[in-house]
């Protein structure tokens, strides 16, 4: 019997995040499903209830869908809408409490790439080793900084 080797690259992600917002914003938001209820109430009770339940749900699936995703997959970290070959990058830090609302306050570097979330406590530093790119580290909220550092860890290797 042969044993057959799968040859294809692994494309699948070793990690994907959502950075979806808190609930906290989320039920902020359902609260103009209301407001609109109330603008609609003249026309008709059923108009007004139907027009405030599809306001609430539009702007949650808005919300949600918009979030930006941040991943690393096939050698390559993604956040939001900037992406970076892991080979141009240092030794992960995943920050929580203090150390990472330090980073992402007084100790934020001005020529890096930040994405970060209100209400995601949650951070992870990475430093750019390219010298032909201007953006000296990468700064991303996470929900499992461990895990994000991990995965760019693994992709290195």
């Amino acid at each position: 019997m042969r044993l057959m080797q799968n040859r294809t690259p692994d494309t699948r992600p070793r990690y994907r995040e959502r950075l979806s917002p808190s609930l906290r914003l989320l039920v902020t938001v359902a609260l103009a499903g209301p407001m609109v209820s109330l603008v609609f109430v003249p026309i008709g009770a059923t108009v007004a209830l139907v027009a405030g339940a599809a306001v609430s749900a539009a702007l949650l699936a808005l919300f949600v869908w918009l979030a930006p995703v941040v991943s690393v997959e096939g050698g390559v970290l993604r956040s939001g809408r900037a992406h970076i070959d892991v080979r141009f990058l240092g030794d992960p830090r995943a920050l929580t409490g203090d150390e990472a609302r330090q980073a992402r306050g007084p100790l934020l570097p001005a020529r890096g790439w930040h994405l970060i979330r209100g209400g995601i406590d949650g951070l992870v530093v990475v430093p750019n080793t390219d010298e032909d790119d201007p953006v000296d580290s990468w700064t991303i909220s996470s929900r499992t900084p461990d895990r994000l550092a991990a995965a760019i860890r693994a992709a290195q290797s």
